[in-house]
């Protein structure tokens, strides 16, 4: 799937000269968390969020750092914070360094944008105007509209296959250490992992397997003075 397939379309944006109050009475009358800045033609300039708006005089939650750590404070941290708490308008609280993405962005590709940016979601733009805006929640109603695929018929043998090549190609070392058996669509897995994790994955991994009935798990992880002894921990 893509941008375009989850996007909201019709997008709530602001002026540059929006006032804050504005802003704020417009994220809490459109239960949204964000808004994109535009110009007169709709050209994206920036983005306020929530998270610009929480430290103003006017609601007493107006930052004040101890003496010392202001020693530690850059004069840019300073400024930007001066900003967010005094600025009036949407021109001086915005981030202008906005992250976006296009309508045939692929989600997985939205999805690692907003893990590492840290943010909670990114405007669609084309020929650089807002067309739509793709957050967290789009990504979640696409999953929850997901349509499981129709289930696969598959012998034991082409089971076992399966887990095996997932096993090497996942999780080659933990492979050697890890056993499986296959009888009417149901894997048995035995051995040890380094780790729960590694354990949960490789359950995980064999349940994805395409004509699986069930899991048994009965894989256990290495004490820690073996994975100690090992170079694991």
């Amino acid at each position: 799937m893509q941008a375009f397939d989850v996007m909201t379309a019709n997008v709530v944006t602001v002026g540059p000269d929006t006032t804050v109050e504005e802003i704020a009475r417009t994220l809490l009358s459109r239960h949204i968390s964000a808004v994109p800045v535009v110009d007169a033609d709709g050209t994206l300039m920036g983005i306020v969020s929530e998270g610009d708006l929480i430290r103003r005089p006017e609601s007493g939650t107006e930052r004040h750092r101890s003496w010392w750590l202001r020693q530690f404070s850059s004069p840019e941290d300073k400024a930007r914070e001066f900003s967010l708490s005094h600025g009036r308008y949407a021109r001086d609280v915005m981030t202008s360094d906005v992250v976006t993405a296009t309508e045939n962005t692929a989600l997985a590709d939205i999805a690692a944008t907003l893990e590492r940016h840290r943010i909670k979601r990114v405007p669609i733009v084309r020929d650089g105007r807002v067309v739509g805006i793709v957050s967290r929640a789009n990504l979640l109603q696409a999953l929850a509209a997901h349509v499981a695929p129709v289930e696969v018929q598959a012998d034991d043998r082409q089971i076992r296959s399966a887990i095996g090549e997932v096993l090497q190609r996942e999780f080659q070392d933990a492979a050697q250490n890890v056993s499986y058996v296959v009888t009417d669509g149901v894997i048995r897995l035995w051995g040890a992992t380094m780790s729960n994790d590694e354990k949960k994955a490789i359950r995980i991994a064999a349940e994805n397997v395409p004509g699986v009935a069930r899991v048994d798990d009965n894989i256990s992880v290495f004490p820690a003075s073996v994975r100690t002894a090992i170079g694991a921990v």
